[in-house]
């Protein structure tokens, strides 16, 4: 039985003095610069050298994660409050926009019914989130001609739920002997099958060739968190082309590519990953109280070893990762001409303190069975190990940022110095603070209200039907109706 953590709040570290000492009470190697590094002495301002995205350089060392918001219309096309994310994206100072946020290859992969759908009849209205990104980019920092833009293509596969926020309509890569019962996976049937992979590259391709026309640099062919094409690298009890062997489950990304590529679409590649998993979690039962949930632990997988249900995990202890089969997938993106690899980590659905550290959970999580800095710098570490044993000519972007809060910068740039990485990435921090980096670069100091606390409320929402948004901080989702319904959503039951 595990027990509560008690956590040091971030804003209580008043010094780097402090943080410092935090983390080393933690055991973790988690490095921090004594103080902001500002102007052309900051690594995180320096352009990134090497081969170019599309005729571009990146103009400097951050980027925006792929973040969607569940806000789209019915059919996948755009709202204002999709325009205005985008729009900050573009006011963010992030030279790499790394696909904006995900967009459904087909209406049946879309994980949200108002997830956006990368599909003709929305191509004006995804030409017009590039252009409105573009140029708030463009009158905010002079040019653009450093600023690359991928657009992050998916099928949601075993978390759909196309039709109806509630409804889960799972198509899987394999039967999960944990997984499958929390996501009402209950029949064969539902597991795609070999015809099935093969006719969802044609999507891909139509997707590619969408993204082209409209200005985006690159497409993200997403192989993380838990969906589809994540699953499949995970597919060792697969039967068939497309399971089994390391050459198997990769198949789908190498028909993909070469797919896109007998097109004539001379759009270029990334991959968002999840270079490590482990076993889901759940909250520890004898811990949670009725809407208290109590700390994470993991699922019993004493019936299911060895473990190959994930990718990036030791099979014998899948409470441990194992990067043997990532570095073997990143030589392949190599080989592949994917120019741009952004690593993640476990799945927000079934393991979200590995994926994403946070003080508070969503309402559907856990609380923290670690301090979220062991999460942290867990992800950093992972980049790092990857970054010295990856191709050299392979750019990889960090992740697991948020949570560092004002001390961000700080630890960025050393990462950014010490070559663990060639970019680092912020996600929902942005929601609340989308100049942070920006304003760290520029002035030294921070606007420490508009500090993204990881309160997950941009996951209760969607979760509980809402939309996703920094309810706490942003002053344009305190004026929403939904507002109010997070509010009951979150009150204590009695």
């Amino acid at each position: 039985m595990a027990e509560p953590i008690k956590l040091t709040r971030i804003p209580a570290l008043k010094t780097v003095a402090e943080f410092r000492a935090h983390v080393t009470s933690l055991g973790i190697d988690l490095p921090c610069d004594d103080a902001i590094a500002t102007g052309n002495t900051s690594p995180l301002a320096q352009p990134l050298a090497g081969e170019a995205i599309n005729g571009k350089r990146m103009g400097n060392r951050y980027a925006i994660h792929p973040m969607e918001g569940w806000d789209g219309t019915t059919s996948g096309g755009l709202t204002e409050d999709v325009l205005r994310r985008w729009r900050r994206f573009g006011e963010s100072g992030a030279k790499l926009i790394f696909g904006g946020e995900a967009m459904a290859v087909r209406p049946d992969g879309r994980a949200n019914p108002n997830q956006l759908i990368i599909v003709e009849q929305n191509k004006a209205d995804l030409g017009k989130l590039r252009e409105t990104l573009v140029t708030a980019h463009q009158q905010r920092y002079g040019t653009t001609d450093d600023l690359v833009i991928g657009f992050q293509l998916t099928h949601s596969g075993r978390f759909c739920k196309p039709n109806d926020k509630f409804r889960l309509e799972p198509r899987v890569a394999y039967r999960h002997p944990i997984l499958d019962r929390t996501f009402k996976v209950t029949s064969d049937a539902q597991v795609w099958t070999d015809d099935e992979l093969e006719r969802l590259v044609e999507d891909y391709v139509r997707a590619a060739k969408i993204a082209w026309d409209v200005g985006a640099d690159f497409v993200d062919i997403k192989h993380c968190h838990g969906y589809l094409l994540h699953e499949i690298l995970s597919g060792f009890t697969r039967p068939g082309k497309y399971g089994g062997s390391f050459e198997n489950r990769t198949r789908l990304l190498r028909e993909i590519v070469a797919a896109i590529r007998a097109s004539g679409n001379r759009i270029e590649f990334g991959v968002r990953l999840s270079a490590f998993d482990l076993v889901p979690f759940k909250p520890d039962p004898a811990l949670s109280q009725p809407g208290k949930p109590g700390p994470g632990v993991p699922e019993d997988f004493s019936h299911c070893l060895p473990y190959r249900y994930a990718f990036g995990v030791n099979q014998d202890n899948p409470v441990e990762y194992d990067l043997t089969e990532t570095c073997q997938f990143l030589e392949l993106c190599a080989q592949l001409g994917v120019k741009i690899v952004n690593l993640s980590a476990g799945s927000p659905y079934y393991n979200p303190h590995i994926q994403r550290p946070a003080a508070y959970p969503p309402s559907d999580g856990y609380q923290p069975p670690e301090d979220p800095l062991v999460g942290v710098a867990r992800q950093i570490n992972v980049v790092r190990q990857l970054k010295a044993r990856a191709p050299r000519n392979l750019v990889l972007v960090g992740t697991a940022y948020s949570y560092l809060q004002e001390y961000l910068p700080h630890v960025a740039q050393h990462v950014i110095r010490d070559g663990w990485a060639d970019l680092i990435g912020i996600g929902r921090m942005v929601l609340s603070y989308p100049t942070i980096l920006a304003d760290a670069i520029g002035q030294g100091t921070l606007a420490t209200k508009s500090i993204c606390r990881t309160f997950s409320d941009c996951t209760t929402g969607p979760r509980n039907g809402l939309i996703s948004g920094c309810y706490p901080l942003d002053r344009y989702y305190v004026a929403k109706p939904e507002f109010q319904r997070l509010k009951q959503v979150k009150k204590p039951l009695p």
